[in-house]
């Protein structure tokens, strides 16, 4: 990159994140830190570097897409991840969102149902210096990772409702971060893990993002 291209990439991120995701209510100084130093063009499709750290959702194939970074910045906020906590997220896209995740805890198992975009976020990941994840194919929700193993569980899709047994997966205090609900209307909602293995939700702010492949949608009663 010459020098040109690299102040103007520099610009754009500067300004991503203070007229897209300070005015989204992200004011954390680590996410805010974390979001103007890394490099948001090395995870997205090269026929869209242009648009990189534009307010929009970028294709990745398969039906999938990037989300607008303030979504991402919003997510890694909400979750409000501690260095020695272990992450489980579910829908590695692009894997940008798993750098932020990373780079922000101890490790971070992402699931990808997609061998060519698993294999393109390897890459991605290995291009920003990340190490501390573990890729692994796997659609809808997994049933081979064991019990009470994250401390933070994040979907990078909307699913219709929360299943049951993604709480499984989370330790005794762990939460679990998903967009739910149907268009026109999904909710952020952080859910925490009771001591009884229930949880609790509360709803934090309203967006639409696309849908995460393998989850089930809700039944729709025709009259």
């Amino acid at each position: 990159m010459n020098f040109l291209a690299e102040m103007n990439t520099e610009i754009a991120r500067f300004n991503m994140v203070e007229q897209q995701i300070r005015t989204w209510q992200v004011l954390d100084k680590n996410v805010l830190s974390l979001l103007s130093q890394l490099e948001r063009q090395w995870f997205v499709p090269s026929a869209y570097h242009a648009l990189a750290y534009s307010d929009t959702e970028i294709p990745l194939g398969h039906g999938e897409f990037m989300l607008p970074p303030r979504v991402e910045a919003r997510l890694l906020q909400d979750l409000g991840l501690q260095p020695h906590e272990q992450v489980l997220e579910i829908g590695t896209g692009s894997a940008y969102l798993t750098a932020l995740l990373a780079l922000s805890c101890a490790h971070v198992t992402s699931l990808e149902c997609h061998a060519e975009l698993l294999s393109q976020a390897q890459q991605n990941l290995q291009n920003a210096d990340i190490h501390n994840v573990r890729l692994l194919q796997s659609q809808g929700v997994p049933t081979h990772l064991p019990h009470a193993s994250f401390d933070a569980v994040v979907l990078g899709g909307s699913v219709a409702k929360v299943p049951d047994e993604l709480l499984k997966l989370l330790k005794p205090t762990g939460r679990l971060l998903a967009v739910v609900g149907e268009e026109p209307i999904m909710q952020t909602t952080l859910v925490q893990r009771q001591a009884d293995g229930t949880g609790h939700g509360r709803v934090l702010w309203d967006v639409v993002i696309p849908r995460l492949h393998g989850f089930a949608e809700s039944a729709i009663f025709q009259f």
